[in-house]
């Protein structure tokens, strides 16, 4: 708890589009966030959080109360949205009744901080929206660059047309904040190149403790000859590229290995139907599933795929799914490039990179890898969600001490 903040009624909104239970990293983050800020605030603090009823995947169904209210000062509303898939359409309706709830939810009251944590930047423009309306302090979080993935995951004849609206949004939300968290140092240079002036930390994704479980088998316990199990988990989407991979890479190890898929997303009926196009029979799709049943897949497998299509903008990117692979001490093979790349190769042991979508650079990555558990003590030391969030936690508050209306108001 820190006491160095004035004792007032500090106010604080806190605005996620996705928060725990829902099946998300940026979920699980903000949850994990709040939990800090409220151990270190005032007792007299107050946080709003505003966030939507479990949605991200239409095939993954889990109930959480609308309104939870916290002893410690802590109120969490979950919005309802309309039923949606991965759509475009889809998605942009449901963002669209998040913000006029938001909007109408904050009508009355003041705050004097607004936080925003935001992937597709729309979150941290309504979060610029509201602090601008309240004369609220505004810390910003941002896990990713939407202007720079737009070309990527856009209809390529939207991205003439909507790009130039984004870059105006990003610049008027970046420079409207008080800090900005980078969850990436691959997004330095963009944002600083941009907007010089701003203040920048860069607090990443973390491990969360539910990952960090004694291995279930040794490699001596597997049956020699038999197939390896290879577990991906995570959102199959235009942003993984699964289909561009997979088909030929699961039918050049029929027998020796075979893919156990977790997760759903706009491209998964696309990478079913390339599947079963090219014959491939060593491979499974499989829901998504709640986290104890994914650290159960987790345990059975002998290796943790993950990839990232060939995109420029991905070369910027640190991949959350890397510090929950690298915590359960499996062998790592990643089709990633850039920053991700250079992070697995400086801190994760027996994990082997490949280039993206580059059949004849996985296999030879494959060969790279030991079976068995890797202990890496180092790395769950430096990356655990709570060291990383408690010191975010910190940095939120030394800017609400420096906000002029804290202190005036104090």
């Amino acid at each position: 708890m820190n006491h160095s903040i004035p004792e007032k009624n500090i106010r604080i909104l806190f605005l996620s589009f996705y928060y725990s239970p829902d099946l998300s990293a940026g979920s699980f983050r903000a949850a994990a966030l709040v939990s800090a800020l409220v151990k270190r605030l005032p007792k007299n603090a107050q946080i709003d959080v505003l966030t939507t009823a479990p949605n991200r995947y239409s095939s993954f169904v889990i109930n959480a109360p609308l309104l939870e209210n916290s002893e410690h000062g802590l109120s969490i509303r979950r919005i309802t949205l309309p039923a949606h898939r991965s759509g475009i359409l889809d998605q942009s309706r449901a963002f669209i009744t998040y913000w006029v709830k938001v909007m109408a939810y904050v009508t009355e009251g003041n705050y004097d901080l607004v936080i925003g944590t935001s992937s597709r930047l729309m979150t941290g423009v309504l979060a610029a929206r509201v602090a601008q309306k309240k004369s609220s302090v505004l810390y910003l979080d941002i896990r990713d660059i939407f202007v720079d993935t737009i070309g990527d995951v856009l209809p390529r004849k939207l991205v003439p047309i909507v790009r130039p609206l984004f870059k105006w949004l990003e610049k008027w939300t970046i420079n409207r904040a008080s800090k900005v968290n980078l969850v990436s140092q691959g997004f330095s240079q963009y944002f600083q190149t941009r907007y010089p002036n701003q203040s920048y930390s860069y607090f990443t994704n973390g491990i969360d403790s539910e990952f960090v479980v004694e291995p279930a088998f040794s490699s001596n316990d597997r049956s020699e000859g038999g197939p390896l199990t290879i577990v991906y988990a995570g959102n199959l989407g235009a942003g993984q590229g699964l289909e561009l991979i997979l088909p030929d890479l699961a039918k050049r190890l029929v027998g020796r290995a075979n893919f156990r898929i977790i997760g759903d997303g706009g491209r998964k009926e696309l990478l079913r139907s390339t599947l079963a196009a090219a014959t491939v029979k060593n491979v499974v799709l499989l829901a998504p599933m709640n986290r104890n049943k994914l650290i159960a897949e987790y345990q059975n497998a002998d290796i943790l795929f993950l990839h990232l299509n060939d995109y420029e903008a991905f070369k910027k990117v640190l991949p959350s799914k890397i510090f929950e692979y690298a915590a359960t001490g499996k062998p790592i093979w990643a089709g990633v490039s850039g920053h991700a790349s250079s992070f697995l190769k400086e801190e994760v042991s027996n994990s082997a990179v490949f280039t993206p979508c580059d059949l004849a650079s996985a296999l030879e990555a494959l060969d790279k890898l030991v079976l068995g558990h890797t202990v890496r003590q180092g790395f769950l030391n430096k990356f655990a969600r709570n060291t990383i969030m408690d010191a975010m936690a910190m940095d939120i508050i030394g800017v609400l001490k420096r906000s002029p209306k804290t202190v005036q108001n104090g």
